[in-house]
């Protein structure tokens, strides 16, 4: 029952956000159309709801042969291949917003996992690939907001970029999306928006555990000896 309530939610809410963010959005087109590669959004393949493949929408970030250049699917702080502009839109999130259309015609939900690459996808063990999707992937959750630094515990491992993101941050983050289904109710998906928002603006601040101290313990999932900070 929650799911349908959630769905018509987020049918109304995003045709509303349409609307309401026309005057952020638009600058942001412009600006795009005149700088860099002069291209606005950024279209790809992702793994969504029950493992389907769909199109994301996104502002354009990165140089449009980025997959082919550097790490690939993974991200590291000051990546070369983000654009100047691009940099800004990734640290304020606002490059996620077009994704508010994948919300209206029901890939994606406001709070769910992030749908990621299927190169991404493919690094998490058998169980959570058979789980993490069983409900529809997100613009934001509760591991976006644990892992909002996550170019920076990437930047600063030890380990190669792609091994970092396998070893020492999927395990986690599948652990806190299985938290967030077993704990999905009205209160949850509202707390992780807030969450979302405050974040952005207070990014050292650790409300997300206080607010949910039932999360799990980032410990049991990531060796102690190759832990990295979350926030700079």
């Amino acid at each position: 029952m929650y799911s349908i309530v959630k769905r018509f939610f987020d049918i109304v809410f995003s045709l509303l956000a349409l609307i309401i963010l026309s005057p952020v959005l638009i600058p942001i087109i412009i600006l795009l159309l005149i700088t860099g590669e002069h291209e606005v959004f950024f279209r790809q393949d992702r793994v969504g709801y029950k493992n389907k493949i769909f199109r994301i929408w996104k502002f354009a970030t990165m140089l449009k042969n980025s997959p082919n250049m550097g790490h690939g699917d993974v991200t590291v702080r000051n990546d070369p291949r983000i654009t100047s502009v691009g940099r800004f839109l990734r640290m304020s999130k606002l490059n996620e917003l077009p994704q508010i259309i994948n919300i209206l015609t029901g890939d994606m939900s406001f709070v769910g996992p992030r749908p990621l690459m299927k190169a991404g996808y493919d690094r998490y063990s058998q169980e959570l690939k058979e789980k993490v999707y069983n409900v529809r992937p997100g613009l934001t959750g509760i591991g976006s907001i644990v892992f909002r630094d996550e170019e920076l515990i990437i930047t600063r491992s030890s380990l190669p970029p792609h091994e970092c993101y396998a070893k020492e941050i999927l395990p986690y983050k599948g652990a806190l999306e299985m938290w967030y289904q077993a704990h999905q109710n009205f209160f949850t998906d509202l707390s992780v928006l807030f969450l979302t928002g405050w974040h952005i603006i207070f990014h050292k601040s650790d409300l997300v555990n206080k607010l949910f101290p039932s999360l799990p313990n980032r410990a049991d999932y990531v060796p102690q000896s190759k832990m990295k900070p979350v926030m700079s």
